[in-house]
């Protein structure tokens, strides 16, 4: 089983490699659900870190419906990230009633070639998943990141296992969302391949008089070695 860490700056990046993940999601502002990172990032992160690392393409928090400005800005953001040396993109576009945009997410799996494609979690937003399901295998994703449906994957596990079963490996389900070390073993029994997880802790916390309270995460390594511990003892 393979452990992705979501990271969401360049020290989560480097913990994540020290402690031995299998590879890296790169995104800023987890707050928000994640968002693209900015070029500094992504170019220290291009020339320092060996795993493979996949990059999350979103222009913003919020929906995932976009408009013309926010999809070019995205398509420009792949070709950048092509450029500097990354091995897959995360995205996806969905239209305004939340079912998948299928020409404009066709189109940044093209630009993408030959990275590889992650469907990020705009689907748990979709209204049918398993219509989605096989939107996505016959758009050519590579794999979907999921919670189920659920704000956690612990919770979401049964529709997880459910997809996974459809798909029948046509394409990866990703489990994502409050994995953890405690219950990380439930997703290697029941036969996925790969888990997402920040597997995160608190490192500083501020109180601004204009910004209120700050706190920052950072990618644990004693977190990743327990999470890795667990998928490989298990």
């Amino acid at each position: 089983m393979k452990l992705e860490i979501c990271t969401n700056s360049y020290q989560s990046a480097m913990n994540a490699e020290k402690a031995g993940a299998d590879r890296i999601e790169l995104c800023s502002q987890l707050s928000v659900g994640g968002i693209t990172p900015s070029y500094g990032l992504l170019k220290k992160v291009s020339e320092e870190i060996i795993i493979p690392v996949n990059v999350l393409i979103r222009p913003r928090s919020g929906n995932f419906h976009y408009s013309k400005e926010e999809f070019s800005l995205m398509k420009e953001n792949i070709k950048l990230c092509k450029a500097l040396g990354f091995k897959g993109i995360v995205s996806g576009v969905l239209n305004i009633d939340n079912s998948i945009d299928i020409e404009r997410t066709k189109k940044l799996i093209e630009l993408s070639k030959p990275l590889s494609f992650t469907f990020h979690r705009a689907f748990d937003c979709v209204s049918n998943s398993k219509k989605s399901l096989e939107i996505l295998i016959e758009l050519k994703v590579d794999r979907i990141l999921t919670s189920g449906s659920q704000e956690k994957a612990a919770q979401g596990i049964e529709l997880l296992k459910e997809l996974k079963q459809l798909a029948k490996d046509r394409i990866i389900i990703l489990p994502g969302s409050g994995i953890n070390q405690k219950n990380a073993v439930l997703f290697k029994e029941a036969g996925f391949k790969e888990i997402h997880t920040s597997a995160s802790k608190n490192s500083l916390e501020e109180k601004s008089l204009f910004f209120g309270n700050h706190t920052q995460t950072v990618s644990n390594i004693e977190i990743i070695k327990e999470i890795l511990k667990v998928i490989t003892d298990a």
